[in-house]
């Protein structure tokens, strides 16, 4: 039987391989296609999904995010696969960390988000962690539509 930690780790890890289903359908000439000027361009969003790791990793075992600079800063964009290897070790990171709680850390311990100031017990933030990457791939879908690009089928 899982726990309710295995249980959010999982969720993560079949949200991340749909979104990666959705990455690599995406032809490089279209990286940097963007449905707006105020938009993210479709490789910038991969890049600010997979980045967010390093954040939550932070965020979720309570360092200090006074100064918070990330290790992609000033890192050029190269393709999609580049962005997934470079991303891999944070990933690996954060699914640690989580691997660190227990049950009653789950329910009790509070994270507060720095963008808003939020207090949340740390299984929901984890859940919401998800929801913030499914909502991209969401976005991404849209943008592969929009691009007539063919769709990977991800609900399998």
């Amino acid at each position: 039987m899982m726990n309710s930690r295995d249980l959010i780790i999982l969720n993560l890890e079949e949200i991340r391989r749909r979104s990666i289903m959705l990455w690599e359908a995406l032809p490089a000439q279209y990286y940097f296609w963007k449905p707006d000027p105020e938009a993210m361009t479709a490789i910038e969003m991969v890049r600010h999904v997979l980045e967010a790791d390093y954040g939550w990793t932070k965020i979720i075992t309570g360092e200090d995010m006074s100064n918070y600079q990330t290790p992609w800063e000033g890192r050029p964009f190269e393709s999609i696969a580049d962005e997934l290897v470079f991303a891999q070790p944070y990933r690996q990171l954060f699914l640690e960390a989580i691997q660190q709680f227990s049950s009653d850390d789950l329910l009790n311990k509070q994270i507060i988000h720095p963008g808003n100031n939020l207090l949340k017990p740390l299984g929901q933030y984890l859940l919401r962690i998800g929801y913030h990457e499914s909502v991209h791939a969401g976005q991404f879908t849209a943008y592969l539509r929009a691009m007539n690009v063919d769709r990977p089928m991800i609900w399998d």
